[in-house]
Formats: structure tokens, C-alpha cells, sequence
């Protein structure tokens, strides 16, 4: 009885094992779908993308909604998109944030494609490639964008939302392209690119677009060189030459640069996509 016993117990994981595969089997794991995933062959960038694209509730309901769309660079499932889809998902149903489509762009170069020119030979060394702010941009403005609104129903609004790199790349937008976005939101952006140029070249920029108003929203962690580059551009903005930006700066010195993204984007969401008021319906 007792070497039953022994042998017994040493086989008892087996037979766990056995039973539970045995389950699976019968009933087997699927994928587990949040938005949706295609690839667009760029001639822009000569190389093919992946778009991850998050439709929130109520889109699918209503073949006559169209939702503004808001675009992030570091979009891909390793990257970002799930983070701020959650977050898109949540805000939405809880009232706090107008529902957007998200479209999310993975990345194959991030350095090269989020980084404009720069004379500094440090710069330079963080990639084999840098400087194709350019490029990436005209690649979103000539072949992305019109092909979510050929599969998408989407409106005119139009925002970006990114941080670090990404956070450089919405600034160099705003000053540089401002038409092709309404709402920017950059979390510590790395504005020590190229010796600071954007911050030093802001005020010029900024008078030199005479254009429809935009929105900004900037924030900045803990980290020392991104919080006095953006300190400096934000006293550019509240210049008259930022007359034609609404602008909102939040410091959070309790976050690093490693996880300020998603508080960041929390706050931002709801200051700058939040629901219109809605009617009195008289009932108390």
C-alpha cells in the first residue's frame, strides 16, 4: 500500500497534465482580437507598414458615425497601441474623452523616421540613419492618412499623440506642418535634438503660421534636459508668437521618463478631447 501510495503521488502531476491537454483540446484557445491590422506598401518610405487600428464601442453599431481620428506614431502591439487603446476604450466609456479611431504605426526605423536633421555629431550616433522626420511625414500626409479614410468613415479632425523621439516628432509638426494635424500631444520630448534647434527656431515658426488655431499638450517627467527644453518652449508659447496655439503644459516630476507615457496620456485625453456638455434633460 505504501509503495502504491509513493507511486501514486509521483504520477498525480502527470495526470493533472493529461486531463488539462486533454481539456484543451477539446476546447481550444482563440486569438483574441482589440481593433484591427493591415499592412500599406509605402513608395514614400520604399518599404511596407504595419497599422494597427483600434475602432471604439459604438462605431461598429451605426453605419452613419464618423469619428475624428487620432494618429500615433510607436504604434505597434510591442510598442504602444495597447496602452492607449485600453486607455481610448476606457475614457470613452466612462464619459471622460470624445471617442476617436486610433491608428496605431509600427515601427521599422523609429530613429530614423522620428528625428528631423542635426548637426550634432552626438545625435548621429544613436542610429545608422537619422533625419527622416521628413519623409515619415509625407509618408502619413500622402498615403496613410487617405487610406483610413478610404476604409475608415472618419471626420476632418485629425490629432498625434507621442512621446520621447515620438513626442520630438509632434513638436517638429506642429512648428514645421502645422495643417496636418488640429490636436498634438507630446510627453517629454526629446527637444535636445540638434542642439535644441526646434525650442531656439520656436517663436520664428510659430509667426509664421497665420493659420487655423491648434492644440497642444505638452508633459514632462523627472528628467532634467526635457524639462528645461520644454520649460523654454513653453515661454515662447505664452510669447505672442504663440498666439494661434492653445496650449496646456503639466509637469509630473513623480514620473520618469520610462513611465510617464500612460499618466500623461490619461490627463491629455481628457483636457483636450473632452465630451461637449450635454443638455439639462429638467429632471431632479
Amino acid at each position: 500500500m505504501i509503495v502504491f501510495r509513493t507511486v501514486f503521488r509521483a504520477l498525480l502531476p502527470c495526470l493533472f497534465l493529461l486531463a488539462a491537454r486533454s481539456v484543451g483540446a477539446q476546447n481550444p484557445a482563440g486569438p483574441l482580437a482589440i481593433g484591427q491590422t493591415f499592412t500599406l506598401a509605402s513608395k514614400v518610405l520604399g518599404e511596407t507598414r504595419r497599422i494597427n487600428v483600434y475602432l471604439p464601442p459604438g462605431y461598429a453599431d451605426s453605419a452613419a458615425l464618423r469619428l475624428p481620428v487620432l494618429y500615433m506614431p510607436d504604434g505597434g502591439l510591442q510598442e504602444d497601441f495597447l496602452h492607449v487603446a485600453g486607455l481610448v476604450q476606457v475614457s470613452v466609456g466612462n464619459g471622460t474623452m470624445r471617442p476617436f479611431l486610433l491608428v496605431g504605426i509600427e515601427n521599422t526605423a523609429r530613429r530614423r523616421d522620428l528625428t528631423g536633421p542635426t548637426t550634432n555629431p552626438d545625435d548621429k550616433k544613436i542610429a545608422p540613419r537619422v533625419g527622416g522626420s521628413a519623409a515619415f511625414r509625407q509618408f502619413i500626409r500622402t498615403e496613410l492618412m487617405p487610406d483610413i479614410k478610404q476604409r475608415y468613415r472618419t471626420t476632418a479632425e485629425t490629432a498625434i499623440v507621442g512621446e520621447s523621439l515620438a513626442g520630438l516628432f509632434v513638436v517638429e509638426t506642429l512648428l514645421l506642418e502645422p495643417d496636418l494635424f488640429d490636436t498634438y500631444l507630446a510627453f517629454d520630448p526629446s527637444l535636445w535634438w540638434n542642439n535644441a534647434y526646434l525650442v531656439q527656431q520656436a517663436g520664428p515658426l510659430l509667426r509664421a503660421h497665420p493659420g487655423p488655431a491648434k492644440t497642444l499638450y505638452l508633459a514632462t517627467s523627472n528628467e532634467k534636459q526635457i524639462v528645461t527644453d520644454t520649460q523654454q518652449f513653453a515661454k515662447v508659447l505664452a510669447s505672442p508668437a504663440g498666439h494661434g496655439i492653445t496650449w496646456h503644459y503639466d509637469p509630473l516630476p513623480q514620473e520618469t521618463h520610462g513611465t510617464i507615457y500612460h499618466p500623461a496620456a490619461l490627463k491629455g485625453c481628457r483636457l483636450v478631447f473632452k465630451p461637449a456638455p450635454t443638455k439639462a434633460s429638467g429632471v431632479h
